[in-house]
């Protein structure tokens, strides 16, 4: 550092405004980022619908009971079909049929849900390890059963997202075409398989999410925080390179004016002997 400074005395003031320099350059990236942006943001609008006290026909044969039921589920921007059964017997399998496939996992809905794959423990993912196909099958383990399923994995399709656009018209036929959707045949399927013949009728009730575009806006940054951040940045950076230079610097020259001076007082006894 010390030589550094010796060749250019000028540094310090090199550095200085090249940190101006990187300053200015960041303020522009973020005021480029703000007038002109080409990210913008749609949101969708749920449409929740609840199919309850299903009529199910009773069919009894070979000592077992099956119930089977039929609902006619909206296939427009179609995400979520859910179901729930209750007052099943021991060991009943219920089973729901749809023949537009539907993605399926005991740990879909549920947070932070982990899966052991190849003896490794990893976060859940659908579109990794949901079955995909028309039938869904669960053999019920108390009296309730809970089945929950999805149309696509494509999270672009329900809960909002973004699109890349260089004009508003241009980002809503862009967030129109990732939502419209139509699953088809939309028709959901019952069978509850119960052992015995049973009289009392398990209650169905199926759940189901339509999801279609809402609006559409531009993405919009706060300029001056984004500032602040670049600021704190380069200041942050130039921190890191400099304090250490200079802690360096300072101390190798507090040590050479202690030298200076102990060669100072040995010359003034040279002189006065």
């Amino acid at each position: 550092m010390k030589k550094a400074l010796a060749q250019n005395p000028n540094l310090l003031r090199t550095l200085i405004g090249l940190s101006l320099t990187l300053i200015i350059l960041l303020s522009y990236a973020v005021y480029g980022a703000t007038i002109s942006p080409s990210y913008y943001i749609y949101e969708t609008e749920a449409t929740e619908s609840s199919f309850e006290d299903i009529e199910l026909t009773k069919i009894v044969q070979n000592n077992e009971t099956t119930w089977i039921g039929t609902v006619s589920a909206d296939g427009a921007n179609l995400t979520w079909v859910n179901m729930t059964v209750t007052d099943l017997a021991s060991g009943a399998i219920v089973k729901m049929t749809n023949e537009g496939k539907l993605y399926s996992h005991p740990f879909l809905g549920v947070d932070d849900a982990e899966v052991v794959v190849d003896g490794k423990t990893v976060d859940f993912r659908c579109s990794e390890h949901c079955v995909y196909g028309e039938s869904i099958e669960v053999e019920a383990e108390s009296s309730e059963v809970n089945i929950q399923s999805l149309t696509s994995t494509d999270p672009a399709r329900r809960s909002n997202g973004t699109v890349f656009a260089d004009s508003l018209g241009e980002a809503e036929s862009l967030a129109r075409s990732e939502v419209n959707y139509t699953h088809s045949p939309s028709q959901i399927v019952i069978q509850i398989t119960e052992p015995g013949d049973k009289s009392v009728q398990p209650q169905v009730n199926v759940y189901t999410v339509n999801e279609a575009f809402a609006s559409v806006e531009i993405f919009e940054i706060d300029a001056a925080t984004e500032f602040l951040w670049a600021l704190a940045a380069v200041v942050g950076c130039f921190s890191m390179v400099l304090i250490p230079s200079f802690t360096v610097y300072f101390a190798a020259r507090a040590k050479e004016r202690k030298n200076e001076e102990k060669l100072r007082l040995i010359d003034e006894e040279s002189s006065s002997e």
